[in-house]
């Protein structure tokens, strides 16, 4: 269906660090890329991506699913990035019901990333 993310590229620093982070927090398994510095394919149960090197802090980024929120916020911290403040961040109650919770993220090297845990 157009509109529908069909691929996403995360630009970190150090590639190895990002295999870490990202596979710890959202069980992603990596094979190698074709990309200079030692880049990654993505494998997911949805949308494929690649991670490539030499790039920290680099958009765009997309919103990962997540089943509970406040657990994978706790965990981005755990594993050293960290969680944006936007104020209620389109959290109230009517927003969470119809479009569910967002979080704006950067992981342990600076790169930014979004967590959505879709209504209930």
């Amino acid at each position: 269906m157009s509109g529908e993310p069909t691929f996403f590229e995360i630009g970190v620093a150090d590639p190895e660090r990002g295999r870490a982070f990202y596979g710890s927090l959202l069980g992603w398994t990596f094979e190698p890329g074709t990309s200079e510095g030692g880049g990654f394919a993505i494998t997911t149960d949805g949308v494929p991506g690649g991670m490539h090197g030499g790039d920290a802090g680099a958009s765009p980024y997309l919103f990962f699913r997540v089943d509970d929120l406040d657990a994978a916020v706790a965990r981005v911290r755990e594993l050293g990035g960290t969680v944006e403040d936007l104020g209620d961040g389109g959290d109230s109650e009517e927003s969470a019901a119809r479009f569910g919770r967002f979080k704006l993220c950067r992981d342990d090297q600076g790169s930014a990333f979004g967590l959505h845990e879709p209504p209930k």
